[in-house]
């Protein structure tokens, strides 16, 4: 079985104001671990996550997306996802998330706040 792994990387254009995160691999219970700290301590106004590289999805992994949500908003920050792949679309869904959770469709979507 291959393993879980979970690349982060911040995108070049990232700003003080927005910072957009690619995330490539697996978002789940064996990756968060290394996750939540990464993104909690980036200090932009707006963080946007690119889950178009993300293969796979499970409930660690949106506890975690919802852990983040509520930091960022509990210190006036905001949050989005962006171009979610079906299965993780559809596991935000079944979790009834996706209308907590921002989702836009496209990264510049997410970035100009119409998530």
């Amino acid at each position: 079985m291959p393993p879980f792994t979970l690349d982060v990387e911040k995108t070049a254009g990232s700003t003080d104001d927005v910072t957009v995160y690619q995330l490539k691999g697996k978002l789940s219970l064996e990756t968060v671990a290394g996750f939540i700290p990464q993104m909690r301590q980036e200090g932009a106004r707006r963080v946007v996550l690119d889950m178009s590289g993300v293969s796979f999805l499970d409930s660690a992994g949106v506890g975690a997306l919802v852990s983040l949500f509520v930091s960022r908003r509990n210190q006036g920050k905001s949050f989005a996802l962006a171009a979610l792949a079906p299965q993780a679309t559809a596991v935000v869904t079944v979790a009834g998330l996706q209308k907590l959770l921002p989702v836009a469709k496209t990264v510049e979507e997410a970035s100009a706040g119409r998530s």
